[in-house]
């Protein structure tokens, strides 16, 4: 996690910090300067809370991260066309600045709420739970949470997700896992995006990325997609129609407890 770029305090967490916030000053009274632990304990606290939420709407939330560039917003687009009326989805977009990735899902007539992360190289618990108040959550079956594109911050706050999937698309190296550990140790899924280029990236080896994460001890699935030629996408809808029956067996037998 980064100290110096300002992503430990952020637009949905800096009332926290600020005069009057409860993490202003220490126990003595002293203007506070080590904030961070209490900031992540009251990012967890939120969390906690968006989980219940989503628990409560039977709602599935997944955690979509990547690099910049690799494809998240893209197969967005692709998934909620293939998926038609067959669910209901909607999407919390997270970007310093610009709402350009929101509107290309609204033109998919997909729900979309963007967060302006400003300096923030990631999303927080605070700031989803802000986005969840602007949408009808009432009969949404997935929310998508379109993190901000940064390999590092994004994996290390939790936002009351049930699933994170992490992209890594074919232009950037099969290396990435290796290089980015704590992001795909983090992963429920690993996507290979832009499959389609791996005949002309041949130096793009998905045997070595898959062995990099299985070198993390993770046995998470890894997929190949390509979501401007559907490659993979049936494997990746049966996967989240999946992941959605599970999470709702699972708030059924709590609920029944």
């Amino acid at each position: 996690m980064c100290d110096t770029c300002g992503c430990n305090v952020t637009p949905g967490n800096e009332h926290l910090v600020a005069a009057g916030g409860h993490l202003a000053t220490t126990s003595t009274g002293h203007e506070s300067v080590e904030v961070l632990k209490g900031l992540l304990d009251a990012n967890d606290h939120q969390a906690g809370h968006n989980r219940e939420h989503f628990a409560r709407h039977r709602t599935l939330a997944v955690n979509l991260m990547s690099s910049p560039g690799a494809g998240k917003t893209a197969l967005l687009e692709a998934t909620a066309d293939a998926l038609g009326d067959d669910l209901k989805i909607a999407v919390i977009e997270g970007d310093l600045e610009t709402e350009n990735d929101a509107e290309r899902i609204r033109q998919k007539g997909v729900p979309a709420v963007q967060i302006s992360t400003g300096s923030a190289c990631h999303l927080d618990a605070h700031m989803v739970h802000s986005a969840l108040h602007e949408l009808d959550v009432d009969g949404l079956d997935i929310i998508f949470i379109e993190n901000v594109g940064n390999l590092v911050c994004p994996a290390s706050f939790d936002l009351g997700q049930h699933l994170n999937v992490t992209l890594l698309s074919t232009p950037e190296g099969h290396d990435k896992p290796a290089k980015y550990p704590v992001m795909f140790r983090a992963s429920d899924l690993v996507l290979i995006t832009k499959s389609d280029l791996l005949a002309v990236l041949d130096d793009f080896d998905p045997v070595y990325a898959e062995h990099c994460l299985r070198q993390l001890a993770n046995t998470a699935p890894l997929l190949e997609i390509s979501a401007r030629q559907g490659d993979g996408m049936e494997y990746w809808l049966a996967w989240l129609r999946s992941e959605l029956a599970r999470v709702r067996r699972a708030d059924a037998a709590v609920g029944a407890a």
